[in-house]
């Protein structure tokens, strides 16, 4: 651990020296005189004063260095029997001129472009224009319903919006274009103009002239160069659930974020130029803007961009398949996909048919990874099985095995140590930073480093209230955990009303109000239970309103409906109770987690403050039933 320890020590010692030194590994159109500005404390800003941009750096600098022709983006999709590639010259071509479109659409430096989008190269084309002009782009993850859409169009304001026909799930063709038709007649504020890829599965009503053809559009257009912007300027906002049901936009910097990722490559994932670097995630999720679209290509790997599944597209053996014909280096996907791979093919017959020998590493993230799955991965492929931990908020790993720069042995059910920039501490109940082998909150000591998130979109006290208001001078990560005597850190899980749904992060608070619109419902809490395949997963509890006398198993089936309408099928929501009470504290709070306990079958002391001892024991067979 020495080498670690000398890189950490001096990142958190001498940050402005030790990202000034990284800052080195990206191009700049005026390198900073600052590289940290602290003067906004609280809120803290990487490279105010340099100017660059980050399509430039995944993209042109590649191609003006010689490595034009180098393989960028690898697209492989089982659902539509379809495989393509884009050398760095080829997406840089396609970039630039969608980059065209949108400056001819009016989109300009500073604006919004909200991006909803089916896993193909255009979505990933249409996020690096927004960078080439400096627009700021919003990707809405393509899983989210009509009304998830419209309150993200409404918060980011955006000038256009960028959708395609249709995306497309193992069988299911799911149409876009009626979403998004239905989130711009709902929202607010009209965006001036749609811009439409019709895919062959689904064609599109047009609305004129609002809406717009991509194909056509593309064919008149002319390439367009990079613009210059500030350091601190926003690349992208990203909403994330909350626990007020309101999603809040995460900000990210342009250079903050190019500089870390572009560290993170080599250091984290042993990523060089040229290596085949493979996320199996989503763009609409943070690990998808991070890790599919920007880190590999500003450090000149090729990414693979899968618009499949790990298990059903067609069968268990998908990941050893794309990881065999493309020369995949490293596996980024989160425990939930090996989980279904695991449950569908246990003895993982179907690796013996493909060739995994350019293959070294599986990164899983997005979700604690338990032990069992640890341990079937590793004894299965043979090769390192790290697990790491980051949040939306962080874009990139707060805790990794440093394979580039300092691989340390592996403990099951642990992230292993904080990566360089990340000075993280353990703080107990009582307020107090403790040492090893006791558990507690997750802090971190600001300044955060670069690439995380500077701000909410629009509202910096909701970013200092929800953030950095528990203790002056830290992150509230949100994630309980302890250090071991070496020095590892253990995340036991979320502490807040936020559940991890497959790597999916959904507030509680937000289903809850759902169901709690439903005419029939008095009142309502939604929990988080462990679950085999995704690891947490939503389950209802609702008391109906006096004298209502329909029958139970109707209304309970019409609110998974409405959940299912209203946030879409991402929420996972299947089971909703219906009960005659909630168990609450004296002051009327829910007892969330005593239920929770409950369901999972984790014994735990009744909290002295419960209202009525009684209803939380009628709610123990409800809870445990499944």
């Amino acid at each position: 651990m020495g080498a670690y320890r000398d890189v950490w020590e001096r990142s958190i010692q001498e940050p402005e020296a030790f990202w000034g030194d990284a800052a080195r590994n990206i191009d700049w159109y005026r390198e900073p005189t600052t590289v940290l500005d602290r003067s906004k404390d609280p809120i803290f800003e990487w490279f105010p004063d340099g100017e660059m941009n980050t399509c430039f750096n995944a993209l042109d600098r590649h191609v003006a260095a010689g490595n034009g022709e180098r393989l960028a983006l690898i697209y492989d999709s089982p659902v539509t029997d379809t495989k393509a590639t884009y050398t760095y010259s080829e997406l840089l071509d396609q970039v630039s001129r969608f980059a065209g479109v949108l400056s001819g659409l009016g989109a300009k430096k500073g604006d919004r472009v909200v991006i909803y989008m089916p896993m193909i190269p255009e979505a990933l084309i249409a996020m690096l224009a927004c960078a080439r002009i400096g627009a700021v782009h919003s990707v809405v993850f393509g899983g989210f319903a009509a009304h998830e859409l419209a309150m993200r169009i409404d918060d980011a304001k955006p000038v256009l919006v960028v959708t395609a026909s249709c995306g497309i799930e193992v069988n299911r063709v799911i149409e876009y274009k009626p979403l998004v038709d239905a989130a711009l007649e709902e929202c607010e504020h009209r965006p001036a103009h749609c811009v439409v890829f019709e895919r062959p599965q689904a064609k599109p009503v047009m609305v004129e002239p609002r809406d717009v053809n991509w194909v056509r559009a593309m064919q008149g257009a002319s390439g367009t160069e990079c613009v210059g912007v500030a350091g601190s300027d926003p690349l992208y906002i990203l909403y994330t659930s909350g626990t007020t049901g309101r999603p809040k936009g995460v900000v990210r910097e342009n250079a903050g974020h190019a500089v870390a990722l572009t560290w993170s490559m080599p250091n984290v994932y042993d990523a060089q130029p040229g290596d085949v670097f493979w996320a199996a995630s989503d763009v609409g999720w943070v690990v998808g803007h991070s890790y599919i679209v920007y880190a590999p290509l500003l450090a000149g790997c090729t990414t693979v961009l899968y618009e499949g599944k790990p298990v059903g597209t067609p069968d268990a053996g998908a990941y050893w398949r794309v990881i065999a014909e493309y020369g995949v280096k490293a596996l980024f996907t989160a425990p939930t996909g090996f989980r279904a791979v695991k449950r569908e093919d246990p003895t993982g017959a179907l690796l013996a048919q493909y060739d995994l020998s350019k293959f070294k590493y599986l990164f899983l993230a997005g979700e604690r990874l338990d032990p069992e799955t640890y341990t079937w991965a590793s004894d299965l492929l043979g090769v390192p099985v790290i697990d790491h931990w980051w949040q939306t908020e962080t874009g990139w790993p707060i805790a990794a095995n440093l394979m580039g720069l300092d691989p340390m042995a592996v403990k099951a059910g642990s992230p292993t140590v904080p990566v360089p920039g990340f000075d993280v501490r353990i703080m107990d109940e009582s307020g107090e930073f403790v040492g090893p082998g006791v558990e507690g909150l997750i802090m971190i000591r600001t300044p955060l480093p670069p690439g995380c998130t500077s701000s909410v979109w629009g509202d910096d006290a909701k970013f200092t209230d929800a953030y950095l208001s528990h203790t002056p001078g830290y992150y509230l990560t949100g994630d309980g955990g302890h250090f071991d005597d070496d020095g590892y850190l253990f995340v036991m899980g979320r502490v807040d009303d936020v559940i991890n749904v497959a790597g999916h992060r959904l507030s509680t608070g937000e289903i809850e109000e759902i169901i709690a619109g439903h005419p029939d419902v008095a009142e309502c809490a939604v929990i988080g239970v462990a679950d085999n395949l995704k690891g947490q997963v939503p389950r209802g509890l609702a008391v109906l309103k006096a004298g209502v006398e329909r029958d139970h198993a109707t209304i309970a089936n019409e609110l998974v409906q409405r959940v299912r309408n209203q946030l879409g099928a991402v929420a996972s929501l299947h089971q909703v109770d219906i009960v005659a009470a909630l168990p609450k504290t004296r002051s009327g709070k829910v007892l969330r987690k005593s239920m929770r306990a409950i369901a999972d079958g984790v014994e735990m002391a009744v909290p002295s403050t419960i209202d009525n001892p009684a209803i939380l024991e009628a709610l123990r067979p409800v809870l445990r039933s499944q």
